[in-house]
């Protein structure tokens, strides 16, 4: 990625979350959770930023599988520890969540079984990439793309199984009031989302040059 749209990238993440809190204090209560639910505007797009980064992974996965392109492989690391991240964010704001909505921390229902296994899967893409040995880009890149297809599932999995999780048509059907912030967050983290993956990206690059240069300084 283009390491000078950092900068621009960054500071439009600031701006953004330096707004986001104001529409987010502003925004009205929820009728039933009251403040509670204003964890929403975090938990929401962190896990949209997941998926983001998840598909630019399985992607990424996909062209260095077929055409061996090291920049796609690079990519792809970089997307997963962000995958991660933003993972961890959403499995630690739910809870946060629920205890308020449902009374209990956790629910063992499909789709928060489903994201702990999606985030496990990304885990072992990253202890794969640093300790699997000669060949495991290759194969990392394959349960990149196995993640990428989890995404779909885990995603529909309220639609087609009943579970306490609320549905995902919920979203685009909330009012003016709640859906402002909601979007403006949504905006936030995927802007900053693409300033870190840059930022990753030009990261990996350079580790790949320096690795390059001790091979070359080994045969000499």
């Amino acid at each position: 990625m283009n390491r000078r749209l950092f900068p621009l990238l960054t500071g439009l993440s600031l701006v953004i979350f330096v707004t986001a809190p104001i529409l987010i204090v502003r925004a009205p209560y929820e009728s039933t959770m009251g403040l509670v639910q204003k964890i929403f505007y975090f938990h929401f797009p962190s896990w949209m930023a997941m998926f983001f980064t998840i598909f630019i992974l399985g992607i990424s996965s996909v062209i260095y599988l077929f055409r061996r392109k090291p920049v796609a492989d690079r990519l792809a690391v970089a997307a997963a520890e962000l995958a991660v991240v933003f993972g961890l964010m959403g499995l630690i704001t739910g809870p946060l969540w629920g205890i308020k909505a449902w009374g209990v921390w956790w629910q063992w229902d499909a789709r928060l079984t489903m994201a702990v296994i999606l985030e496990l899967i990304l885990v072992a893409y990253l202890l794969l990439r640093q300790y699997g040995g000669p060949g495991s880009d290759r194969l990392a890149a394959g349960l990149g793309v196995f993640a990428m297809a989890n995404v779909p599932f885990l995603y529909i999995s309220t639609e087609i199984w009943r579970t306490v999780h609320p549905r995902t048509s919920v979203v685009p059907t909330l009012p003016v009031d709640f859906g402002i912030p909601l979007w403006w967050s949504f905006t936030g983290f995927i802007v900053l989302c693409l300033a870190l993956l840059t930022a990753r990206g030009r990261l990996e690059e350079q580790r790949a040059a320096v690795d390059k240069l001790y091979l070359a300084l080994e045969e000499e």
